[in-house]
């Protein structure tokens, strides 16, 4: 029985031995390959691709950026149809909602990267000032890029950009749960960038805890909490950094000495965009009771000038994403009184504007994110009160307040904490890429948009350049330590350096007549040691 095991073990050794001798490495790969999953394959690609090195040049990065422009340009029907099969959204809505703001990302991605992957100087002490000391953005490795099905497009393409951007290998995961638009983005994508660098890995769980077996060096997931420590679970194995982009109940406080009519009007858009699948989308009102049936009227009105008298069989109105997820929200109008809406059709996924009074705190609706066109009202007494229940809960993905004090809006932002804050308006922060987009807590980890996700996705890598010269203004580091060195150290490590060229030829004279001093002052010490001291 040894000896057979043995002779299994000297042919194993033996066929590895040719492999290697008269394969390539390309058959190689092949056929080790054969004995993975499809998942592993991508992502083996993927860090091959990036081995090679080629997206560390800002110019095939911006190539590549441009080439998913071209995209969204050139595939705009097809996007559009896939997306109207998954959330009944038009294609001018599509546009709106979905690639208007990736064309967006993009164009201010190629306009500014070579200035954010540029070398970054930074303010020096005395003891580094004739040092060149810089931060240098780097790539990560291998992202993983998990979407989510409520917005396809633009919560999977946007983190994309960012890797691609920061130079580094992305497998793309988009959301089975949009099967149409999952298909589109798996046959486009590889037409128009890198398919070994960017590989889309289509699939359900299985497919998706496939791939987070795997080692990568960055996870970027958005879609909601539970999934998300499900996601920071798998990381923690390979102590894999990740983004967290997840949501929460994002409270909205109308304050009664508001234009409610305006009000009302943005919170409507706000919610029922999407059919209130939007994670910031407000998830329910704050106000005193003498103007909650202002705001119930207000929000009817709106709701009849945006979807028509029926939102059924508007065309700007969306559908809840399958049947699932209609019963889930359904479940929570059990115990809510309806003030607008409540219509439904489980076979069209069709839940009407719904809007809801007098809620309470421990009704069913409140206690989880809605994700959905409920819309409940909670009354309460004051500024102090509607605090205090926000503070209650999670923290919020976003945070809205309506009021012409700036007291107001003042204490709702310094009182509380969310990922976003938005005084007058909901929604558009997500909008404006000089802004960081991200949750806190509960509701995510880490931002992104703009620079934002360039900086999260790269590594930002400290680097000092000596040169091996002027080696006496570091004695005062060197043993034996005294509390002369100490005070020449604290004189040179506290004080910062910020100046121009000329000023910084001035410091370094200054620094060299500082060191001549120094010196000077070691030397004499040396010259009055005893002899038996300086022998020894």
């Amino acid at each position: 029985k040894r000896a057979a095991v043995g002779e299994l073990c000297i042919f194993k050794v033996i066929h590895l031995f040719l492999i290697s001798a008269f394969c390539s490495f390309e058959e190689i790969f092949f056929i080790w390959s054969q004995k993975m999953s499809r998942e592993q394959q991508a992502v083996a690609r993927a860090r091959k691709a990036f081995e090679t090195g080629r997206s560390k040049s800002v110019e095939y990065r911006i190539n590549q950026l441009k080439n998913l422009q071209r995209l969204f340009s050139e595939r705009q029907k097809e996007i559009a149809a896939a997306i109207k099969k998954d959330l009944n959204k038009t294609e001018v809505g599509a546009q709106f909602y979905e690639t208007l703001g990736l064309e967006g990302e993009i164009s201010l991605f190629i306009k500014n990267l070579k200035e954010w992957a540029a070398p970054r100087h930074v303010k020096k002490n005395l003891l580094t000032m004739s040092d060149t000391v810089y931060i240098h953005p780097e790539p990560l490795g291998v992202v993983l890029v998990i979407g989510a099905w409520n917005y396809p497009w633009a919560v999977t393409i946007r983190p994309l950009i960012g890797a691609i951007a920061a130079g580094n290998a992305a497998v793309v995961k988009p959301s089975e749960v949009c099967v149409h638009t999952s298909k589109v983005m798996e046959d486009l994508l590889p037409i128009y960038i890198d398919k070994e660098l960017y590989p889309v890995v289509t699939g359900g769980v299985p497919e998706t805890q496939e791939l987070l077996r795997q080692k990568f060096d960055h996870i970027f997931y958005t879609g909601n909490s539970t999934v998300g420590k499900v996601i920071m679970e798998a990381a923690a194995k390979h102590l894999t950094p990740v983004t967290l982009e997840l949501g929460g109940k994002s409270p909205c406080y109308i304050d009664k000495n508001c234009d409610i009519s305006i009000a009302c009007r943005r919170v409507t858009w706000g919610k029922y965009s999407n059919c209130g699948q939007t994670c910031i989308a407000p998830d329910y009102i704050l106000c005193e009771p003498s103007i909650q049936n202002r705001v119930i009227e207000e929000v009817k009105k709106c709701i009849k000038e945006f979807y028509t008298d029926n939102p059924k069989t508007c065309p700007d109105y969306g559908r809840i994403i399958n049947q699932r997820h209609f019963k889930r929200v359904m479940a929570m109008l059990e115990d809510s009184n309806i003030a607008v809406g409540g219509e439904n059709d489980e076979s069209d996924c069709y839940i009407a504007p719904t809007v809801l009074r007098d809620v309470k705190p421990e009704a069913k609706v409140m206690q989880e994110e809605i994700f959905g066109p409920l819309l409940p009202i909670l009354p309460v007494s004051s500024l102090d009160e509607a605090i205090k229940l926000i503070n209650k809960g999670e923290k919020p993905l976003a945070l809205y307040v309506f009021s012409p004090d700036n007291k107001v809006i003042e204490r709702m932002r310094d009182e509380t904490s969310s990922g976003g804050f938005l005084a007058n308006d909901c929604l558009v922060h997500y909008s404006v890429s000089a802004l960081p987009f991200g949750g806190v807590g509960n509701s995510g980890i880490g931002c992104y948009h703009g620079k934002f996700s360039f900086d999260r996705l790269s590594h930002l890598r400290g680097c000092l350049v000596k040169k091996l010269k002027m080696e006496g203004v570091n004695d005062m580091r060197y043993p034996p330590h005294t509390l002369k060195k100490l005070g020449w150290a604290r004189f040179f490590i506290l004080n910062t350096v910020d100046v121009g060229w000329v000023g910084r030829m001035a410091l370094l004279a200054a620094l060299v007549m500082v060191a001549a001093v120094v010196i000077q002052v070691m030397t004499s010490q040396m010259r009055h040691l005893p002899l038996s001291l300086t022998l020894s």
